[in-house]
């Protein structure tokens, strides 16, 4: 199979299992940035020194091509049997690392600027790209039916790429930058 189809030289592709669209609509905007999100933890991942959080965005990295999936299937097509489900208990798991690694952390008590070791920064960029696919997915779901479940994920999601950036600070001895908005410009 050739990687290069020439289908999408005018501005569409094919939906999984639908229609086929502008390469501007909305969903197509959603699962691409859902795609960026993950090329973005592998560039993580290629770095990464702590095994732990490198497991953690082994199996994030497997989660986001479901909720890809999910964003690239609409509603009510044939095809959406033939994708595995975004399971509510991914972000329980979420959540789960984000409690421990929080006991793990010196409290937060202000806003801290992204930055620190290659990987804490790398993974500070992972959060704000998940953040602009999570208002790509809210922006879908007001003209489209959009799993409540994936969006819930996201939101999780970019939750613990912060707390992952602090803890790989914190495990490396790299001091937080702390924001002072007193600071001299």
């Amino acid at each position: 199979m050739k990687i290069y189809t020439k289908t999408g030289d005018a501005g569409e592709t094919g939906l999984f299992g639908g229609p086929r669209v502008r390469k501007s609509d909305a969903r197509v905007e959603a699962y691409g940035e859902v795609d960026e999100l993950n090329a973005c933890l592998g560039t993580v991942r290629a770095q990464v020194e702590d095994p732990e959080i490198d497991a953690q965005l082994a199996r994030i990295q497997d989660e986001l091509f479901c909720v890809g999936a999910e964003l690239a299937t609409p509603h009510g097509e044939k095809a959406r049997s033939a994708i595995p489900a975004v399971e509510p208990r991914w972000a329980e798991r979420l959540e789960g690392a984000i409690d421990a690694w929080e006991a793990e952390l010196p409290p937060l008590r202000q806003f801290v600027l992204p930055g620190g070791t290659r990987t804490a920064a790398q993974l500070h960029l992972a959060r704000c790209v998940c953040r602009r696919a999570e208002r790509r997915v809210v922006a879908l779901a007001a003209e489209a039916e959009v799993s409540p479940v994936a969006l819930a994920y996201l939101n999780r999601l970019s939750d613990f790429l912060f707390v992952a950036a602090r803890v790989a600070n914190h495990r490396a001895r790299k001091p937080e930058t702390a924001w002072d908005p007193r600071r001299e410009r």
